[in-house]
């Protein structure tokens, strides 16, 4: 089989599971999301099952649902990304470690030296997501009084990576001479001043940190906005897809592709890994159960929250037993409100229902046997609806084990999936170059 069609898989991890109710599944870890000895036990897991990355939402507000609906989230609290990944680094060898770092609440300098220096630490296993931060409370904790617009926030992010990547490439590979005899620690000819003016930033340089392992860290993007579509276009390495169904997958593979064609950047330096939410069972009707008992754990209180904040307005004021009514525009994730709107119109869904499914996962699901699984990721990766997939456990550690010890064999017994990693890097296991330094020719030889 071609290399370039075999699956990669992520793990989303949020940093345990994104469902509402994992934490009250039996047999599980309700602080797995705050406690570093189940984390490293998952990391373990997955390196196990050779995914190509550890894959770490971030959030930067606390207060963003009413309290009877918060005192039920296990998101409350958790770990800052880059310092668990760090940690993570020290126990595992190969797996990828990508942190999620807002380009509209953080400035590039620190930005640039975190991820160099994750980079470092695992010996080139870091990968960059980049968000603009579509939660209008987190504004509230960074000094501001309203969240900037969506699309302002996606110009600073445009401008934020040429600032990063730039720092990044601040130092020569051969800077560094080190030369006891002489007295030199490094050639100054062999280092770059960003020295940015631009329309959001200011940022002199150069980095105090020499070039990341990978040239840069693996660039991830996950919005599916026509602004996100097209920065991802521009600068993405992997995006972590929203497609509900296949349909859907295979326009946005076909979209984001002919960007990157048309703006000459080659369709394959870019991996499309959809979120999926997978449920493994010896049968069919056992997924469908496990799946079924997961959803009944969600409490009423937490559907319409969840609902109001992925819609971007007060649902609560909507009548609970009617369809869902016009939804104006907002600040809010448009690829996310428009999904939602789109799933009420598909299914007839009331606002109660609609609700049910925000409190729970709505988007794209596999539940199943190990084989229907695969079948059903085979499909999807050789149509080009995807290169792969973001795999959302429903509870840990089972969940995490079920589709380690059940899909993974059944992916690598038809060939779909590696046996063994062939590199070290996270670039390497997404098949990805190493970035020249804009600044410096390679030297020959």
């Amino acid at each position: 089989m071609d290399r370039r069609r075999q699956l990669h898989l992520g793990a989303f991890m949020r940093p345990v599971s994104i469902h509402t109710a994992w934490w009250r599944w039996s047999g599980g870890f309700p602080d797995a999301n705050f406690n570093l000895r189940h984390l490293v036990r998952f990391a373990q897991t997955l390196e196990r099952g050779r995914f190509d990355a550890f894959f770490m939402a971030d959030h930067l507000a606390v207060l963003n649902m009413p309290e009877a609906a918060l005192k039920r989230s296990a998101t409350a609290t958790s770990f800052e990304p880059l310092t668990l990944l760090s940690a993570l680094a020290m126990v595992t060898e190969r797996l990828g470690l990508i942190a999620t770092a807002s380009t509209t609440f953080e400035a590039p300098y620190h930005v640039a030296r975190r991820f160099a220096s994750l980079d470092h630490i695992s010996g080139g296993r870091a990968g960059w997501n980049i968000v603009t931060t579509s939660n209008p409370d987190a504004a509230l904790n960074f000094g501001l009084e309203e969240h900037v617009e969506h699309d302002e926030r996606y110009r600073r992010a445009r401008e934020f990576y040429d600032v990063v990547t730039g720092l990044w490439d601040s130092w020569a590979d051969d800077a560094f001479i080190r030369d006891a005899a002489s007295g030199v620690f490094f050639d100054p000819a062999r280092l770059h001043v960003l020295d940015h003016r631009g329309e959001h930033l200011r940022v002199r340089g150069p980095l105090n940190i020499a070039r990341p392992i990978q040239g840069w860290p693996v660039i991830v993007q996950a919005g599916a906005s026509e602004a996100g579509r097209q920065l991802a276009a521009e600068t993405a390495e992997v995006i972590f897809g929203s497609a509900r169904d296949i349909e859907a997958g295979r326009r946005f593979y076909a979209d984001v592709k002919s960007r990157m064609r048309a703006l000459g950047r080659d369709p394959y330096s870019l991996k499309i890994l959809p979120g999926c939410f997978v449920v493994v069972g010896n049968t069919a009707e056992e997924a469908r159960a496990k799946k079924a008992r997961l959803d009944a754990l969600v409490h009423p209180d937490s559907g319409i929250p969840n609902l109001s904040m992925r819609l971007g307005t007060d649902a609560s004021r909507f009548d609970l037993d009617a369809t869902l009514p016009d939804i104006p525009e907002s600040n809010a994730s448009q690829s996310g409100r428009a999904a939602l709107v789109e799933l009420a119109r598909r299914e007839n869904l009331t606002v109660r229902q609609l609700a049910q499914r925000a409190g729970s996962y709505d988007g794209l699901q596999m539940v199943g046997t190990p084989g229907e699984i695969a079948d059903t990721m085979a499909e999807w990766l050789e149509t080009e609806a995807c290169d792969g997939f973001n795999v959302m456990f429903p509870y840990l550690p089972a969940g995490l084990e079920e589709f380690v010890d059940g899909v993974v064999p059944e992916l690598q017994r038809r060939g779909l999936f590696r046996r063994e990693y062939e590199g070290r890097t996270l670039r390497e296991h997404l098949g990805l170059h190493r970035p020249p330094n804009r600044f410096f020719a390679e030297k020959p030889g």
